[in-house]
Formats: C-alpha cells, structure tokens, sequence
C-alpha cells in the first residue's frame, strides 16, 4: 500500500477554515485564527472551532504535528479536545485571514 503524504507547509500559509485533525486522523474542529506575532515570525497555536459543540479552543503550536495545503494535523489525542484551554480572544493580537478570498492575511487588533 503506498500512502500519499502531502506537503507541509509554513503556519503563514494555513488554510482558511482548515479541518483540524486529531492523532488519528479524525476532524475535530476548524481553523478560526492563527495565534502568531507575525513580526518576530513566531507562531503561537490556532484559535479552533470544535465540531463537536461548537467551542472555541487554542491549540498550541507545540500540538500541531503538521500543517499541510488541507488541514491541520495535531497530537491531541481521541477525546482530547474536550480537554484543549478555551480560546480568549482577549489576550491575543493574532492574525486573521480578513476574509475568504484575500491573498495575504493582514494584522487586526481584536475585542
């Protein structure tokens, strides 16, 4: 069996809206926001959206295995991401995509 691996890419090109994976490959949420000083090119974690009831959580760069041109690949494991901290926006000056079709994402400051 050959399996495909696609390519990694850079946290600046994380797809809008992305399927979050879990280990196993199952979704468990989409992108929301990055979490990143763009800057300094340091990049913190993604805001995500939790299919399973909708939640707000962040996701710390240092659970994302892989971002790929589809979706992001993370360690959390199954059930997991009930455990994930809520996203507080409030504390964040983050990155964000500024609409669907837009080439470059640009810097806003949130709340």
């Amino acid at each position: 069996m050959i399996v495909h691996m696609e390519e990694q890419v850079s946290w600046r090109a994380t797809p809008y809206r992305a399927p979050v994976l879990d280990a196993q490959g199952k979704v468990i949420g989409q992108t929301e926001s990055l979490l990143a000083d763009e800057e300094a090119d340091i990049f913190h974690g993604l805001a995500v959206k939790l299919t399973d009831g909708g939640r707000m959580v962040e996701i710390p760069a240092a659970r994302i295995s892989r971002i790929t041109h589809t979706a992001v690949h993370t360690d959390v494991g199954p059930g997991g991401a009930a455990l994930l901290q809520p996203y507080r926006e409030e504390h964040w000056y983050h990155l964000g995509w500024g609409g669907l079709f837009r080439r470059r994402p640009e810097w806003r400051e949130d709340g």
